[in-house]
């Protein structure tokens, strides 16, 4: 891949961090690059999502924090912004 390629995709997703969870901090892009990629292996191979589960479930418990976190930092950004913009 080109470098320009992955400066642009790095923006990408870092914007799409902000707008899930209010940060664009390289250490949250992180968690919602492999939050990303095991939510769509979830939803593709269930099976082999369950799989990965049974043969690693100290992993499988960072994950399921990893995802808390992210859903917790999503609500509390919507709440901030249903505040902020009450007509919507």
């Amino acid at each position: 891949m080109n470098t320009e390629f992955e400066t642009e995709f790095n923006a990408l997703v870092e914007t799409f961090a902000e707008m899930v969870t209010g940060s664009r901090s390289p250490e949250m892009v992180e968690k919602i690059k492999v939050w990303s990629i095991y939510n769509h292996i979830h939803k593709t191979m269930p099976a082999l999502a369950s799989h990965w589960n049974q043969d690693h479930p100290e992993s499988r418990a960072v994950i399921r924090g990893l995802f808390e976190e992210v859903r917790a930092m999503h609500l509390e950004l919507k709440e901030k912004n249903k505040n902020t913009n009450p007509e919507k």
